[in-house]
């Protein structure tokens, strides 16, 4: 799965919206918005101390919108890490919403602590499936090529579980991977960081573009 980057890559894919989300039908709608992952959601090693959530956040403000946005990214967090905190932390942020969103990312710890595809596949599909079941829209994206090419050929395999995953719930995916492999302004900008496998300020701007311009205003429904 490829998508386009500014001044490179190839055309944006098709967004298909998942279905599970309710809206207000009138006034403000009352939006609580959840990001969930490991340290690339928290955004280590972004001198600005933005990351990529900070980023989207921001460029997300609209008019119908009343925005509480959480970053509930954990350093060292797998798959499983994370579907024990979606319900264990998740529920407390949704108390006195009336509409509850949540983006997830991991995977990079999925494999540096040998948990196996088959296991993160279910991981991810119960957390999808469980949000589904309770009215919580849900949105994904993968893990970004790292420095090490060990690692990365591992991760590729690991983001086409993701796509699978998320294609058998029409849940909207971002590949982040597959266009960033081979960006020379990702790759200059994970050389010069100083820590390994994470991006900095220009690295972390590339995965919100992308994001932001592969399915997130259609997702939350604002133009």
């Amino acid at each position: 799965m490829s998508y386009e980057l500014p001044d490179e890559g190839q055309a944006p894919i098709e967004f298909r919206p998942s279905a599970e989300a309710q809206v207000v039908a009138e006034g403000p709608r009352d939006l609580a918005l959840v990001f969930l992952g490991g340290s690339l959601v928290a955004g280590v090693g972004d001198p600005k101390g933005q990351g990529w959530v900070t980023r989207v956040v921001g460029r997300t403000q609209h008019p119908d919108l009343e925005l509480t946005a959480y970053n509930l990214g954990v350093r060292g967090d797998t798959s499983a890490d994370v579907l024990h905190r979606w319900t264990t932390e998740v529920p407390s942020r949704w108390s006195g919403r009336s509409e509850r969103r949540i983006v997830v990312s991991v995977g990079t710890n999925d494999v540096l602590q040998g948990i196996s595809l088959a296991r993160h596949r279910l991981n991810l599909a119960n957390l999808l499936d469980d949000a589904a079941t309770a009215g919580v829209g849900t949105f994904v994206v993968s893990p970004p090529p790292t420095d090490d090419a060990d690692l990365n050929s591992r991760l590729e395999v690991l983001v086409e579980a993701q796509a699978d995953v998320c294609g058998r719930r029409d849940v909207p995916f971002v590949d982040s991977f597959t266009p960033l492999a081979g960006h020379d302004q990702w790759r200059t900008d994970l050389a010069a960081s100083r820590v390994a496998h994470h991006p900095g300020q220009a690295g972390y701007g590339l995965i919100a573009w992308l994001v932001l311009h592969h399915g997130w205003g259609p997702w939350l429904q604002i133009s």
